[in-house]
C-alpha cells in the first residue's frame, strides 16, 4: 500500500539536473496519448523522445503559441521540428489572450505543470519547478483545457481548483490564497508588479505576517524565470503565472496548487536554501563594503 501511494503523490521537481529529466521520462513513459502545451522548446533530447513516441504508436497532440518573441522565424523554426516527430499540430490563433500554459498529459496520467520552458537555458541555468501528478481531476481538467483552446472555446466549466488558469480565474484564485494565509507567504516572482495583488501583500506584511519575496532577476546564483509560491508550507502553487497584469489578465497560463506534504517539504527546502543564499551575499557584500572604507 505504502508503495503505491509513492508512486502516484504528487512531486515536486526544482532541481536543475532533474527537471529534463522527468520530463523525458514522462514521454518515454507513455503508450498510448501525449497532450502537450507549450511555449518554447529548442531542446534536441525532447524532440527525439517525441519522435520516439510517435514511432511506437503514441498519438503526440500539441498547442503552439503563435506569438512569441522573436518573431517568426523562431516560431517556424519550432514548428519545423515538432513536425519532423510526428507530432499533430495546433496553434493556438486567440487574436487577444497570448498563449504562455506550460504543461503536459501522457496517457491517463501522469499530468505535468512546468513554470519552465523545454529549453537548454531553462533546463541548466534558470530558478524553475515541475510538479508532476497523477490526480484524475487535474488530468482530465488539462485535457479539456487542451481541447477548449485548440477550438478557440471558452474555458470549460468546473475545471478542478488546482488548476490556476489565466485570465479568466487566476486574479480571484491568488487574491483568495494571499487573503487566506495564516502564518507566512513566500514567493518567487521577477516580474512581480501587480498593483492589487502588491498592495495585498503590504497590508499582510503589515499585519504582521511573514511575507518574504524573491522577486531579483537571480536567486540562489540562477536565472529567476519560474513563478513559485509557498502558502504557510503547507500549499505550495507552481506555473506559468507571474502576480503582474499581462500574465493575470491578458495571457493563456496555468499554475497547480499542490498540497502534498512531500512535494511541500521540497518547496520549503528551496526556499530555505535561496534565504541562507541571500544572506550570504548580503554578508559578503557588507564586508566588500567596509573593506572599501
Amino acid at each position: 500500500m505504502n508503495t503505491n501511494v509513492e508512486r502516484t503523490a504528487d512531486r515536486l521537481i526544482v532541481t536543475v539536473g532533474d527537471r529534463r529529466a522527468v520530463l523525458l521520462e514522462v514521454i518515454r513513459q507513455a503508450r498510448s496519448r501525449i497532450t502537450l502545451s507549450l511555449f518554447r522548446c529548442n531542446e534536441a533530447e525532447i524532440f527525439e523522445e517525441l519522435a520516439a513516441a510517435s514511432t511506437r504508436g503514441v498519438a503526440v497532440e500539441v498547442l503552439v503559441t503563435s506569438r512569441a518573441k522573436g518573431g517568426r522565424r523562431k516560431l517556424d523554426k519550432l514548428w519545423r521540428a515538432l513536425e519532423r516527430t510526428g507530432a499533430t499540430l495546433r496553434a493556438y490563433t486567440d487574436p487577444v489572450v497570448k498563449y504562455h500554459a506550460k504543461y503536459l498529459v501522457a496517457d491517463e496520467g501522469p499530468a505535468l505543470v512546468a513554470s519552465l520552458n523545454l529549453t537548454k537555458k531553462c533546463f541548466r541555468k534558470t530558478c524553475d519547478a515541475v510538479v508532476v501528478t497523477h490526480d484524475p481531476a487535474v488530468v482530465s481538467g488539462l485535457r479539456r483545457l487542451w481541447a477548449a483552446d485548440c477550438a478557440r472555446l471558452a474555458m470549460p466549466d468546473n475545471l478542478t481548483e488546482r488548476l490556476i488558469v489565466g485570465p479568466e480565474r487566476a486574479r480571484r484564485q491568488f487574491t483568495a490564497l494571499i487573503e487566506q494565509a495564516r502564518t507566512s507567504i513566500r514567493l518567487i516572482d521577477a516580474k512581480l508588479s501587480d498593483p492589487d495583488l502588491v498592495s495585498i501583500l503590504k497590508a499582510r506584511r503589515a499585519a504582521g505576517l511573514p511575507v518574504e519575496i524573491f522577486s531579483s532577476k537571480r536567486v540562489g546564483g540562477l536565472k529567476s524565470h519560474g513563478k513559485i509560491m509557498l502558502i504557510d508550507d503547507q500549499t505550495v502553487v507552481v506555473g506559468s503565472l507571474a502576480l503582474a497584469a499581462l500574465s493575470l489578465d491578458f495571457r493563456r497560463e496555468v499554475a497547480i496548487v499542490v498540497t502534498e506534504p512531500s512535494a511541500v517539504a521540497e518547496a520549503v527546502e528551496l526556499f530555505r536554501a535561496l534565504r541562507e543564499a541571500a544572506e550570504r551575499d548580503a554578508a559578503a557584500a557588507g564586508a566588500a563594503d567596509r573593506a572599501l572604507c
